[in-house]
């Protein structure tokens, strides 16, 4: 064989040692996000008429909250896809295309805004909606892109009009204090 043959097959041979090597490492992070958020929430059998949406975006990724970098793989969280989203009176749904859904129930829900990236995708300015929530006892944040500008603002506002209108206490439950 030649010299250039040699180098080739070398070259080639390094090439999938290495994608063997990232594949792994993907496993492992999926296992050890798998153990820190637990199982994804069911969507209801009644979820009932959507307050706002669908917004059409592309679904980024789940990252552990507070840093932006740690990306969430467990559940098919780290798959990007196209996606639809939905703001729903029992919680937000994000229904993707080529991947498992993902549902955030109002009680999870703990805020929304604008932020500028998360791993996967950096946009500049406030291009990214970003849903903070409670998933099992770790608190993440999902980021989607909303196709159109004006859907950011109004998905954030119609999120956050969910969190107030669910956050408020029922006048008929007699809920009793933890005491230390």
């Amino acid at each position: 064989m030649t010299r250039e043959v040699l180098s080739v097959a070398a070259l080639a041979v390094l090439a999938v040692i290495v994608l063997l090597l990232m594949r792994k490492g993907w496993r492992g992070r999926a296992e050890r996000s798998a153990v820190l958020v637990g199982e994804l929430p069911v969507v209801p059998a009644d979820p009932g008429t959507p307050l706002h949406g669908p917004v059409e975006a592309t679904y980024v990724s789940t990252t552990v909250a507070g840093s932006w970098l740690d990306r969430v793989v467990a559940h098919d969280l780290g798959s990007r896809s196209p996606a639809q989203v939905l703001v729903l009176p029992v919680g937000v749904l994000l229904q993707r295309t080529g991947a498992a859904d993902v549902f955030v129930p109002a009680a999870d829900l703990l805020g929304a805004g604008l932020a500028p990236a998360i791993a996967g995708k950096v946009v500049g300015g406030e291009g990214l909606v970003v849903l903070h929530w409670r998933l099992g006892t770790q608190e993440v944040e999902t980021g989607v892109l909303p196709r159109h500008r004006a859907d950011r603002p109004a998905l954030v506002e119609a999120v956050t009009h969910l969190i107030t209108s669910t956050s408020a206490p029922d006048p008929t439950s007699h809920a009793t204090e933890e005491r230390t």
